[in-house]
């Protein structure tokens, strides 16, 4: 169960990234290992992907010193499941983080 919310997160992660300005994979690798999530090639790879097959990345292949280099920008469709998974993410965090009062 951790593992598939870790997995989320990172998904969050990622269109909240894409939604400020164009990322690439490395680039988002040390940006989420920032945040300790430490994932590998083999695991944010085909997370772009999928997010690009579902319509909430769209990507562009540019050259970069001799390399050809994919960057994700976030769709519409994106910003829609962002702003859905904010509202999630604030009601969950309400819910699991609220004191609780003993008198």
């Amino acid at each position: 169960m951790l593992r598939d919310f870790i997995l989320g997160s990172v998904k969050i992660h990622i269109l909240y990234h894409a939604s400020e300005e164009p990322v690439y994979g490395t680039a988002l690798m040390q940006e989420l290992a920032r945040h300790g999530y430490h994932i590998g090639p083999g695991t944010l790879y085909p997370t772009l992907h999928t997010l690009e097959d579902d319509g909430l990345l769209q990507s562009v292949r540019k050259t970069v010193a001799g390399r050809v280099r994919r960057y994700y920008t976030i769709t519409s469709k994106g910003h829609k499941a962002l702003e859905e998974a904010r509202h999630a993410v604030r009601e969950l965090m309400h819910e699991i983080l609220k004191e609780t009062h003993h008198e």
